[in-house]
């Protein structure tokens, strides 16, 4: 043992830091670490474990709760091969509804699931997958770094996005392809990413007027796909977003980003910052950054959520850090997750060699939401 702890994250102190209660919104956050074996934790707004259920996958980047109040949980399906070298960094394959004492109740497997799934609470389940692109349809995909797609039985391999929902009994009810849909032209990826994936959707949502919402990580740009023709029907402006993760729809129809800043344009410093785009006008409506940009700078991963109060729930995810602005930018509330361990698949381990308490992203729900939280409802 040496005399002090090498892990920086660990070292600079975790559980709660800050909490006003005044200004923060009352409730419960849920949030599950991504190097754990299957453990997902309801904390209070003190830090205190109030509810926590142990499942048999490790996330599958993350956990939300449903309007019926169940777990809905995205798991790593075990014994998979790596399709390239990160397939294992955000791969997950196992989609499931969960009571709150842990029974399963729904189960959707799809092995070349990834990054998000989006369960609708009536079964149907919203969800970004790959298929693979070769030959011409591999090299009509531009930018990346050449010569860096993996190499499969048939040549050089490009992973494409596609989308899907699946009803609750696993039905297949609407699917879109990039390979189809999105100009490659329009949307090259960033000229020092791999081509191993295409563009890396991170994010997929259903809006309120049916259409699909979704975050192209490695194109830099959230878009609006129509249901009906797969067309695109919106995207954020070019420099708008960086590397972007969670878009989600406001009650007032805009969108809210939690913008990496990944090779923001115009910038010699990287930071992060939560916007909120007008849709109409395509502009930016609402920011927040730390006050010292640079304080607050997560390059991968990442989360928002409004609450009802008008605060912002932000997740760095890397630092394993949630907390709470308010309108103005206030924090009134932070948290570091507690929980450190290593990524267990070797080819993540070694790209990510220390321990990690890192999450994908957080969510706040009040004690409504919760019923069967003993007390609480």
């Amino acid at each position: 043992m040496t005399a002090v702890d090498q892990n920086t994250r660990r070292r600079r102190g975790t559980g709660l830091l800050a909490l006003d209660e005044d200004a923060a919104y009352p409730g419960y956050t849920l949030y599950a670490p991504l190097t754990g074996t299957g453990e997902v934790y309801l904390v209070d707004l003190h830090g205190e474990v109030v509810h926590q259920w142990n499942l048999p996958y490790r996330p599958g980047r993350h956990a939300r709760i449903l309007p019926n109040g169940n777990l809905a949980y995205n798991g790593v399906l075990p014994d998979q091969d790596a399709l390239f070298p990160m397939w294992h960094k955000y791969r997950g394959g196992v989609m499931q509804e969960i009571t709150p004492d842990g029974t399963v109740v729904r189960e959707h497997i799809d092995p070349l699931q990834h990054h998000d799934a989006h369960h609708c609470g009536d079964g149907r389940i919203l969800y970004a997958a790959l298929e693979p692109l070769t030959g011409e349809r591999a090299a009509a995909v531009r930018g990346g770094v050449p010569g860096s797609e993996p190499v499969t039985d048939d040549g050089p391999t490009v992973w494409a996005d596609t989308i899907k929902e699946v009803d609750a009994d696993g039905n297949e009810l609407w699917s879109w392809r990039v390979s189809d849909h999105l100009d490659r032209d329009e949307y090259p990826l960033h000229p020092d990413y791999s081509r191993e994936h295409y563009p890396l959707i991170n994010a997929v949502l259903p809006l309120a007027d049916g259409n699909i919402l979704a975050s192209l990580r490695s194109a830099s740009a959230v878009i609006v796909i129509s249901r009906g023709t797969g067309d695109i029907l919106w995207r954020t402006e070019p420099g708008v977003v960086s590397q972007q993760h969670n878009p989600t729809e406001l009650a007032n129809g805009n969108i809210l980003i939690f913008d990496n800043g990944v090779f923001r344009p115009h910038w010699d410093v990287p930071f992060s910052r939560v916007i909120e785009v007008e849709r109409s006008s395509g502009k930016i409506v609402w920011e927040y950054h730390d006050p010292a940009r640079e304080a607050f700078f997560a390059p991968f991963m990442g989360s928002a959520q409004r609450l009802p109060n008008g605060n912002t729930l932000i997740c760095d995810s890397p630092a394993g850090r949630i907390f709470e602005v308010t309108a103005d930018g206030y924090l009134c509330w932070e948290y570091v997750v507690p929980h450190f361990g290593g990524y267990r698949e070797p080819e993540v381990g070694r790209i990510f060699p220390a321990q990690h308490n890192a999450l994908f992203r957080a969510y706040r729900y009040g004690a409504e939401d919760l019923p069967w939280l003993p007390g609480r409802g």
